[in-house]
């Protein structure tokens, strides 16, 4: 007859390994179109409306961004695996990307007050959503992404208002990097659904470019936008319908995020050429 002691040591011989997460996944986002997200609004706000204030809201927002990552790491531990070590590695993370966004806040509000950080106030809700979405492991979905693409995107108009630049010029650069964000994330998930062979829409992607055009064009009619913006629209439009034509050039999902850092650069590059030259 076996032994019990024996029986049990079998049992642990054959039970799965608990699979660790690397440091990295705890600590930074994953997705990397996030950074895109993160770097473009604060590079063209710093660009076109630099102050004081501004780095202090830029690390803010720095913080506000990476905080996310080790806090969806917590949910996500706490409803699901309960490893305490990953638990404790995420709460360091936490207060220290806390720290962060707190140190940022104080600098920024002692520089500039409260009034640059109205667009964060006005975007709550959307950060709500995306909290939300997290909470139950759907931040892949559209709504929480594009509720993020217009979160953070907040800091350009942020950084304008600290700048001394008025309410509509503010949120015009705000709208315009919304143009940018909004259409590029249908973009990108129409295209990983053509890669993967999987039914796609071009219409969809199309008439979101499209408005986005129209939008960047009325600003620029009403003179608080310059008109090379609309190039870079058009040249994003082109983008997008070649990028999902039979013509395409296969690509995997980090060749194509990589393109769009490059197209989200062009745009900015644009953005702020066409201010200081007045195009």
């Amino acid at each position: 007859m076996n032994h019990p002691l024996a029986s049990l040591s079998r049992k642990v011989l054959r039970a799965p390994p608990v699979r660790s997460i690397p440091m990295r996944r705890i600590a930074l986002p994953t997705e990397h179109g996030g950074w895109g997200f993160l770097g473009e609004p604060l590079v063209a706000g710093l660009a076109i409306a630099f102050s004081p204030t501004a780095p202090w809201i830029a690390l803010m927002v720095v913080g506000a961004f990476l905080l996310r990552q080790p806090l969806r790491t917590l949910i996500a531990d706490r409803m699901g695996r309960c490893d305490a070590s990953i638990a404790i590695n995420a709460v360091c993370f936490i207060i220290f990307y806390s720290a962060i966004f707190i140190l940022g806040l104080t600098g920024a509000v002692a520089n500039g007050g409260w009034r640059p950080l109205m667009p964060f106030f006005i975007v709550l809700p959307l950060i709500a959503i995306q909290i939300y979405f997290d909470i139950f492991r759907r931040s892949r979905a559209l709504l929480p992404e594009t509720a993020g693409a217009i979160s953070i995107s907040a800091s350009v108009a942020a950084i304008a208002l600290a700048g001394g630049l008025s309410w509509p010029f503010a949120a015009a650069l705000w709208l315009v990097l919304i143009a940018r964000l909004i259409p590029s994330i249908l973009y990108v998930r129409e295209r990983l659904k053509l890669e993967k062979g999987k039914v796609y829409s071009l219409p969809v992607v199309v008439m979101a470019h499209t408005a986005a055009l129209l939008l960047v064009t009325v600003l620029a009619f009403l003179g608080l936008v310059p008109l090379i913006v609309c190039g870079a629209m058009i040249i994003l439009l082109c983008r997008a319908i070649t990028g999902l034509s039979a013509t395409r050039t296969t690509m995997r999902a980090m060749q194509i995020g990589v393109r769009e850092v490059v197209y989200g650069s062009m745009t900015v590059i644009i953005l702020v050429i066409g201010y200081y030259a007045g195009l």
